[in-house]
C-alpha cells in the first residue's frame, strides 16, 4: 500500500509532485520522497555517492558529465516533510515521488523511496507500489554475486537488477529486470529525459497516465490528477512498460504477456480514494453497489443506517438507498488524530477507538442501528464500536460488511496480518457475531462483490480475491508464505 506519482516537462515539477503525493497520502503515511533530474552544471563541492544510494535527505546522485538527480525524503507526512526550502532544493522539469506504507522492509528512513542509483546505463530513481514474492530469493542471489544493499525494501532488488543487467541500454535493462521479478509492481522510474511507468503482468496495483497541458503525468490514482488539473488519458496496461518523453509523447516500450489479470479487489473495498477511477470504475460508485448488494443479501428491520467513517460511507449510502432505511452520520471521526498518542490507564473504556470515533447520541439513542464497515480484520475494533453504540443508547446493532470475510493475508503489497490473527480464518460468521457482540452480522458474498465490479469480462479472471478465497494467482500459497516470511524478517 504505497503511492507513486511522476511528471515530465513542467517547470514546477517538484511542486506538482508534492501536490500529487498530498492527494495520495492515504496510500502511505510512513515516509515520503521526491526525486528530480536537472541538467545544471555540477557543483564542485558535491560528491559522487555510492552506486546504490538513498539513505537520507538532501541527497545528490551524480555521474561525471551527466545530468544530476536531487532527492529529498523523510519519515512522516507529505505536508510536514516538504517545506518551501526543501522544494527549492529539487530543480528540474522532471520528477517522481513516493508515499510509503511498509510491507516488505521495516518502517525506517533507509527504506524511504524513491531509491536512486548511478549506473553504467545512466542515473535512475525508482518508486514502487507492490510486493515482489521472489524478492528475498533475488536479494540472496544478488548478495552472493557481491551486491551491497542499503535498504530492506524489495524495491532495491529491482534497482540492482537494472544496474547489473548485461543489457547495455537502459530500456532493455529495465525489461530484463522486470522479466525476473514476480509479484506486484506499479512503478515510476526517472531517468534523463524520460519517466518510465510499468505494471506487472497481473495488474495487481493501479497506475494511470495523464496530461497537464504539454506535460505528461503518471499516478497511482486519478484523484491526484484532479488536484493539479490534469486529464486522465488511460491506465498503464497490465504487463506494459511505457516511456513518457518530451515533448508530450507516450511510447510503449514493452508488453509482457499474462494468462489473466488479478486486479486487487481491495483497492475498491478500502484503499483507493472514493473520488478516484480505478480499473476503469469510479470507486465511490462501486462501493455504493457493494452496499446495495449487501442490502439485498442481508436485509434487516432497523431505524437508521450509519457508516464507520470514512471507508464505510459510500457502502452505507448504497445500503440505505436500496433498503429505504434513512442514512445518518451516527459516528463522527476525528481527522486530526496522530499516528501515536499517550493512552491513559484503564480509566477510559475503549479509549483507542473513542479517540478516533465518537457516536452522536441524538442519532442513535433508542434506535435499531445498521452499522456498515468495509471489512473486519481482527474483530477487536468492531467489538469496541458495537459496545460504544449500545452504551450511547442503540437498542440493536446489526453489523454489515461490504466485503467477504478476510481469511488470508495478502502477499502483493497490502499489510494484512498473518492468518492466525484474522478472526474469519478460524471462526464462523456466528462465532464472529458473538465475539463483536452484534445483534446480527452479514458479509457481502464473493459473487455479489465481483458482479459489482464486472466490466463485461469474467470478474473471476480480472480480480484478485485471495484475501477472501485463498486462491493466490501467482504461485501456491505455501511458497508465497515462505518467501514473504523471509522478506519481512
Amino acid at each position: 500500500m504505497c503511492g507513486v506519482f511522476g511528471i515530465i516537462n513542467h517547470k514546477d515539477a517538484a511542486n506538482l509532485v508534492y501536490l500529487g503525493l498530498y492527494a495520495l497520502q492515504h496510500r502511505g503515511q510512513e515516509s515520503a520522497g521526491i526525486a528530480t533530474i536537472s541538467h545544471d552544471a555540477i557543483a564542485s563541492d558535491t560528491n559522487l555517492g555510492e552506486p546504490i544510494g538513498s539513505s537520507g535527505a538532501g541527497e545528490q546522485i551524480i555521474a561525471p558529465g551527466a545530468p544530476q538527480i536531487h532527492v529529498e525524503k523523510e519519515m512522516g507526512h507529505v505536508a510536514d516533510i516538504f517545506t518551501h526550502e526543501r522544494l527549492t532544493r529539487l530543480p528540474g522539469n522532471t520528477a517522481i515521488g513516493h508515499v510509503r506504507y511498509s510491507t516488505a522492509g521495516g518502517s525506517m528512513l533507509c527504506n524511504a523511496q524513491p531509491i536512486v542509483a548511478a549506473t553504467s546505463k545512466g542515473l535512475i530513481a525508482l518508486s514502487h507500489n507492490g510486493n515482489l514474492i521472489n524478492g528475498a530469493e533475488l536479494r540472496h542471489e544478488l548478495e552472493q554475486e557481491g551486491a551491497i544493499f542499503n535498504t530492506m525494501s524489495d524495491t532495491e532488488v529491482m534497482v540492482h537488477l537494472i544496474a547489473r543487467s548485461k543489457e547495455r541500454d537502459l530500456e532493455r535493462a529495465l525489461i530484463d529486470a522486470l522479466s525476473r521479478v514476480r509479484g506486484a509492481y506499479s512503478i515510476a522510474m526517472l531517468s534523463a529525459g524520460r519517466v518510465y511507468a510499468a505494471r506487472d503482468p497481473y495488474g495487481f496495483r493501479p497506475l494511470v497516465l495523464g496530461r497537464l497541458d504539454d506535460s505528461l503525468v503518471v499516478s497511482s490514482e486519478t484523484c491526484a490528477f484532479d488536484l493539479i488539473g490534469a486529464e486522465a488519458i488511460r491506465e498503464v496496461r497490465a504487463g506494459e512498460i511505457v516511456a513518457m518523453e518530451c515533448p508530450d509523447r507516450l511510447r510503449v516500450v514493452h508488453q509482457f504477456q499474462s494468462t489473466r489479470e488479478a486486479r486487487c479487489i481491495f483497492e475498491h473495498v478500502y484503499f483507493s480514494r472514493p473520488d478516484s477511477v480505478i480499473f476503469g470504475k469510479n470507486v465511490a460508485e462501486v462501493r455504493k453497489r457493494f452496499g446495495a448488494q449487501l442490502a439485498r443479501e442481508h436485509p434487516v428491520d432497523a431505524d437508521v443506517v450509519i457508516p464507520v467513517p470514512d471507508s464505510g460511507v459510500f457502502a452505507a449510502v448504497g445500503y440505505a438507498q436500496e433498503s429505504g432505511i434513512p442514512f445518518e452520520f451516527g459516528l463522527v471521526r476525528n481527522h486530526y488524530v496522530g499516528r501515536t498518542f499517550i493512552e491513559p490507564k484503564q480509566t477510559i473504556r475503549n479509549f483507542g477507538v473513542k479517540v478516533k470515533l465518537n457516536p452522536v447520541r441524538g442519532i442513535i439513542a433508542g434506535k435499531r442501528v445498521i452499522l456498515i464497515d468495509d471489512s473486519i480484520v481482527r474483530g477487536t475494533t468492531s467489538k469496541k464500536i458495537v459496545r460504544m453504540l449500545k452504551q450511547f443508547g442503540a437498542t440493536e446493532v446489526h453489523m454489515r460488511v461490504s466485503s467477504p470475510p478476510t481469511t488470508g493475508p495478502c502477499y502483493y503489497g497490502i499489510d494484512t496480518p498473518q492468518r492466525r490473527e484474522l478472526i474469519a480464518s478460524g471462526n464462523s460468521v456466528e462465532e464472529i457475531r458473538r465475539f463483536i457482540e452484534a445483534d446480527s452480522l452479514g458479509y457481502l458474498s464473493e459473487e455479489g462483490m465481483l458482479n459489482a465490479v464486472a466490466n463485461g469480462g469474467d470478474p473471476q479472471r480480472l480480480y484478485c480475491t485471495a484475501c477472501f478465497t485463498g486462491k493466490y494467482p501467482v504461485v501456491r500459497e505455501e511458497a508465497v508464505e515462505a518467501t514473504a516470511a523471509v522478506a519481512s524478517s
